[in-house]
């Protein structure tokens, strides 16, 4: 009997113990395998992606054709070129083998186009890294220029860790259906109709009527309210626990989904159905040029995760390294000159406002604001005499009046005035330069003696000048004062018609905006104009020509430096010369570029760029021609052309790195 009890008793625990003992195989299983990935430092490998191109390869079981070009040399022969290599022997023969997609180096030459650059890498995951039950999480970062940037993760996903998750969501889903969002559900529906019946039967004659009743008359009608008696016959256990569930929400979404899906800020999240093999993902990464990157390297982190817990953090591996290569190399720093006409003779004007007594000429100091305006004028006369270039030659004072009063006596006060001004300031010179040369015309000897020394002194001329009413400038400051309506500036515009200037002032009168003209604008017509005229010292000739630096060349030459293609192409259009072509193939105007490198002598620099033209074109025979002649004039440009994808995709069709040898060998003979 009791052996018939235990057995009953083992029968029932033995899909728990078979769960138990599944689960610590489970434990031990992974753990193994975490261990041996430990062990043998497995990683996800990063490795450069093959930039050749096989999508046009013959089918298999077909004649493969070899890549052959003609190409003219610069002699007027022909070359026959195809893809080839050196047998044992040393001869050159042709060569269609298809090399391995794998490149084991660390580090690449990129090419700069249009201020961009793309860095094509590979993530390749062992098999020994996948497991069904697990997810990888992979975190490229970029190190440019002394700062780390973090690139979008991948992520790679057993099917049985996605099971785990989405059966997560529907457990989710069916707590969140378990919440009434239907607040009629709480109420005890079939009692309170049965109140009604018994109690209020003309309420509950009134189910199925439509008609509106207001809270306060229902109660005024039968004493209760009608919210009252739905809360006396709603379920507040119910709504309790309602409102629980829903205070829950967070908290049961952190419960039943360890792992949320994440869609946003990813660029790879795949689901691996099957583990058959290396998983390989090609991941490119686009970057915009700054002005001094010349380099950026890719490193990757990872981790392995079942569930919420973190397994295993994977190793992380040397960077790869990019070496950015950019157009903007062959600039040629040389600098452009303009010529620039010197003219022997300046001129320098300035307007002050001195104020005068009405109907006098006198100038006085103490006046108005007299004293500062006299005080800018000597500073500026001043600066003029101790110039180191220029000599002060004479000296126009031009007086305007307003044209309040007879022109006539304005002719006259504005002449007085011109006159009284030139006498004011010439005495101010003359004391000023006596002042001078007491400074510099005394040298004192060693024996405590001293010696004058005369200095000549040019006879500087004032030229009084008068405008008796200013109508000019009255025009130009109507026109701008936003206190005249524009009716009052057109009635101004027309009486400025009549051709008698004490008739147009008497026309003025009559407006309404006199008054404003008497007392605003008047005062500013009311002016004293100097004009210095100067000439060069030391300088005979009426003109000299020399030549100045070019600066808005060289700021197109610093704009492709900076690589700034925009400015520099607007600064370098006129020049049109080999920076200017430079500029105009960096934004991919070929044919603008190209136009301008014919044009030029054809130096290695010139037909390595055309070589780059003829490729972006479509012209592979003249790309090579160009590119070979490039070679035998300069022989660094056989390295260079890998760095340049025009080229590099040119020398890996036709092994044209072979071919320069070959060549180079011949013409050393």
């Amino acid at each position: 009997m009791k052996m018939n009890i235990f057995s009953m008793s083992l029968e029932k625990k033995l899909p728990a113990l078979i769960l138990v003992s599944a689960l610590i195989l489970a434990s031990c299983s992974t753990q193994r395998k975490i261990d041996r990935i430990q062990k043998k430092s497995i990683a996800a490998l990063l490795s450069l992606a093959d930039d050749k191109d096989y999508s046009d390869l013959p089918p298999v079981g077909t004649e493969p054709h070899r890549d052959t070009l003609k190409v003219e040399a610069p002699d007027g022969n022909e070359v026959i070129i195809m893809r080839a290599v050196r047998d044992e022997n040393g001869e050159m023969v042709a060569n269609d083998v298809i090399t391995a997609s794998y490149v084991v180096a660390r580090f690449r030459n990129v090419a700069e186009r249009h201020g961009k650059v793309d860095l094509r890498f590979l993530v390749t995951v062992p098999a020994s890294l996948q497991d069904s039950k697990w997810q990888l999480r992979f975190k490229p970062r970029m190190y440019v220029l002394g700062d780390t940037l973090e690139l979008d993760p991948v992520i790679i996903t057993g099917k049985e860790y996605r099971r785990a998750q989405l059966r997560g969501y529907q457990q989710y889903e069916r707590f969140l259906q378990s919440i009434v969002s239907d607040t009629s559900r709480f109420i005890r529906l079939k009692e309170l109709e049965i109140f009604l019946k018994r109690n209020l039967p003309k309420v509950y004659e009134l189910k199925t009527d439509t008609t509106f009743y207001s809270d306060e008359r229902f109660a005024s009608i039968y004493g209760v309210t009608e919210q009252e008696a739905v809360e006396h016959y709603t379920n507040q256990f119910v709504v309790n626990a309602n409102r629980k569930k829903l205070a829950r929400k967070d908290k049961m979404f952190a419960k039943y989904v360890k792992v949320p899906i994440v869609k946003d800020g990813l660029r790879l999240d795949t689901v691996l159905t099957d583990i058959n093999g290396d998983f390989i993902y090609e991941y490119t990464q686009t970057i915009n040029t700054q002005p001094k990157l010349k380099k950026a390297e890719i490193a990757m982190s990872g981790q392995i995760f079942e569930e919420d817990r973190q397994l295993y953090r994977i190793p992380v591996e040397n960077p790869l390294t990019f070496y950015i290569s950019s157009l903007s190399s062959f600039v040629k720093d040389e600098e452009k000159y303009l010529t620039q006409v010197i003219e022997r003779s300046v001129t320098a004007n300035s307007s002050y406002w001195i104020e005068f007594e009405s109907g006098k000429s006198d100038v006085l100091p103490e006046l108005g604001e007299n004293a500062g305006e006299i005080s800018r004028i000597k500073k500026n006369i001043g600066e003029l005499l101790s110039n180191k270039d220029f000599d002060l030659d004479s000296i126009t004072v031009s007086a305007s009046c307003s044209p309040e009063g007879s022109y006539e006596f304005n002719r006259r006060l504005s002449s007085k005035r011109s006159a009284s001004v030139s006498e004011f300031f010439g005495k101010y010179i003359k004391h000023y330069r006596d002042s001078v040369k007491r400074d510099k015309s005394f040298t004192f000897n060693l024996d405590d003696s001293y010696s004058a020394k005369e200095e000549e002194v040019i006879n500087l001329r004032f030229i009084p000048h008068s405008i008796p009413e200013n109508w000019e400038r009255l025009e130009a400051i109507v026109k701008n004062d936003s206190h005249l309506s524009d009716i009052q500036k057109s009635e101004i515009a027309e009486v400025m018609l009549i051709d008698d200037p004490d008739s147009r002032e008497q026309r003025l009168k009559e407006k309404n905006s006199y008054s404003y003209l008497r007392e605003m604008v008047y005062p500013q017509l009311r002016t004293v104009r100097f004009d210095f005229f100067l000439h060069r010292k030391g300088m005979v000739k009426d003109t000299v020509h020399t030549t100045v630096l070019d600066s808005a060349y060289m700021r197109g030459v610093e704009a492709i430096k900076d690589r700034d293609y925009k400015t520099a192409v607007t600064l370098l259009r006129p020049y049109h010369d080999f920076n200017t072509a430079i500029a105009y193939c960096s934004l991919d105007y070929n044919q603008s570029a190209l136009e301008i490198l014919l044009e030029l002598k054809k130096d290695a620099d010139v037909n390595y760029m055309l070589a780059i033209l003829y490729s972006r074109l479509g012209d592979e025979s003249k790309a090579v021609g160009h590119y070979m002649e490039a070679c035998k004039q300069n022989s660094s440009y056989v390295h260079r052309g890998n760095l340049d994808p025009e080229i590099s995709s040119l020398m890996n069709k036709y092994e044209l790195n072979v071919i320069e040898e070959t060549l180079n060998n011949n013409l050393n003979y």
